[in-house]
This record gives C-alpha cells, structure tokens and sequence, in this order.
C-alpha cells in the first residue's frame, strides 16, 4: 500500500470536520476516554493514553463494534502498535443492518466474513481531519473506498455504493485515531 498516497486521499476531512466543529454539530457517539476530542485545534488534545481498542471498550455508544473487533479476533492487532484509523461505525450504525445481518455474522463460522468487513474499517497509519482529501482510499483488508464531501459533510463510499457520514474525527489513541461513522461499510465482495 502507498502510505502517500493514502495521507493525500484525506484533507477534505479537515475541511469537513472543522465545518462540523464550526457548525455545532453533535456527534452520535462520546469519547469516554481521556483523549479529547476537536477537529478544529488537534493541537489542544492532551496526549492518548489508550489504544484503540480500550477507548471503544470504554465507550457504551461502541459496545457492538467491540463485540465484533472480539468475535472476529482483531482485539490482539487493535490493540498493537499500528499505527492505525479505524472509521468506527456506533451502535446505531450496527442495528440499520438488515434483521439478522449482525447476529449471522457474529456467528464463529461467519469469522472470516466478519474479519474482512472490519478491517475493510481500518487504514493504515495515524490520518487525522486534516490529513483528508477526497479520493480512494485503500483499507488494511485490500479493498477501496472513497471519501467525497457534500455540503461540508464527509461521506465514504463503500464497495456496495452505500455511504456512511463521518460524525466524529480526531479520537487519538497510543496506536492511532478513531472517526466515527453513521453506517457499516461493506466492501465490494
């Protein structure tokens, strides 16, 4: 993967996060954790003093992506040294799937599924808001998405033509960033 090439892909996230911040706009999901979180002054936050998968672990809006991360054995590579960013997708996100999407692929048959669509989530190294321009975005699982903005929101695309809007940026951890998400993404197979 061409890390450049990857930073490049991501500054329209800046400009969208900063509108958000600008804008007032209220994220769907909290950061419980001790890393703070603002588009508009990255360089306010206090240091992270957990990775990623302890700041999901302690925030309730991100109980089922937790159970994912677990069920699909990804606690051990989220909670190394990455770096990574995780577009985190909340609860909600998780329960607008289709009736019994989730409960299948909770399933340990269904690991393999569950692997790839999760970390079809996660790019490689640390890409805060104002790192972000459109464009394709290659994820660690192999495949694309793409990052637009619409009236000063982000948007992903994902390998299925749905999109998921960017709620929350800059949730720092000792091995990367979370951005919170409004849907799942799935990858195009």
């Amino acid at each position: 993967m061409n890390i450049g090439r990857t930073y490049l892909s991501f500054t329209a996230l800046a400009v969208g996060g900063i509108l958000l911040a600008a804008c007032g706009s209220t994220s769907t999901a909290s950061n419980s954790s001790s890393a703070s979180v603002s588009a508009a002054s990255p360089a306010a936050k206090p240091a992270a003093t957990q990775n990623i998968v302890q700041i999901a672990s302690g925030n309730s809006d991100f109980s089922t992506l937790v159970a994912a991360v677990k069920a699909a054995g990804l606690v051990d590579t989220l909670s190394g040294t990455g770096p990574f960013t995780v577009f985190a997708p909340t609860n909600e996100a998780f329960a607008a799937l289709p009736a019994g999407t989730l409960d299948t692929l909770l399933k340990p048959e269904n690991k393999a599924t569950l692997k790839s669509i999760l970390t079809y989530h996660v790019v490689s190294g640390s890409v805060y808001a104002k790192d972000v321009t459109p464009g394709v975005v290659m994820t660690v699982n192999g495949a694309t998405f793409t990052v637009s903005v619409d009236n000063g929101s982000v948007f992903i695309t994902d390998g299925k033509g749905n999109k998921a809007k960017i709620v929350q940026t800059d949730i720092a951890a000792t091995n990367g960033v979370i951005h919170v998400i409004n849907a799942v993404l799935l990858p195009k197979s």
